[in-house]
């Protein structure tokens, strides 16, 4: 058994050595190469009262690549009771809750709670909100896909108090 283990290890490395040696004459021969941004690198901005009640922060971590990598990222953090307007993503968006308690409603009129460590999915066209809870900030890593034309949200009316308390 240790043997095989032992094959089956030194293949994968040399397969993957194989393949690391064309990424480095591909690279050698003109082709992209690797790009690291370091964070902070985009400026950090508040949230505009056109998309946002209460606070929320901005920190872009990066653009789409074209047809490559049509995806935005960003950290936004939202102070206790703040959320996002109303809103849809043309080609839908990844949530993924970094830090501290938050809240995710949709037209049905239902409001999730979501924590640290929680992954929300927004299909295509689905309008949608989300924010803080009322006693603590959350931080969220938002993945947004990006149409050809760079539209990737559709922003739409504030949520209101009822709302974002789970009311009609």
């Amino acid at each position: 058994m240790k043997m095989m283990l032992f094959t089956i290890a030194v293949l994968v490395l040399a397969s993957g050595a194989g393949v690391f040696a064309s990424h480095a004459r591909a690279a050698e021969n003109g082709t992209p190469k690797q790009t690291i941004t370091r964070y902070g690198t985009l400026p950090a901005y508040k949230g505009p009262s056109r998309f946002f009640t209460g606070v929320a922060w901005v920190q872009p971590l990066f653009e789409p690549k074209g047809d490559i990598c049509p995806v935005a990222g960003a950290y936004v953090t939202f102070e206790p009771g703040a959320r996002s307007h109303w809103h849809d993503h043309p080609a839908g968006q990844h949530l993924v809750v970094t830090e501290g308690i938050g809240r995710t409603g949709t037209e049905d009129g239902k409001v999730h709670e979501v924590r640290a460590g929680d992954v929300l999915w927004c299909p295509p066209g689905v309008r949608h909100w989300h924010g803080a809870a009322p006693n603590t900030s959350m931080t969220h890593f938002s993945f947004a896909g990006t149409l050809p034309d760079g539209k990737n949200t559709n922003w739409m009316e504030p949520v209101t108090d009822t709302q974002y308390n789970g009311g009609e």
